[in-house]
């Protein structure tokens, strides 16, 4: 996993949770009332994130 700053983590986090929140497929298992920011969370740290930082 690349190494993100915390202002670069906030921002993939965020837009994530955005796109979660609104109907976005998970890439990791998600429980049925689980937060968008948890599950972007979790696909952080497993490495299945779609986004990336340049």
């Amino acid at each position: 996993m690349t190494e993100y700053t915390r202002y670069e983590k906030a921002r993939i986090l965020g837009a994530r949770s955005l796109q979660l929140a609104q109907g976005a497929p998970a890439f990791v298992e998600a429980e049925e009332h689980e937060k968008p920011l948890e599950i972007s969370k979790r696909e952080l740290s497993q490495g299945k994130l779609p986004i990336t930082v340049k």
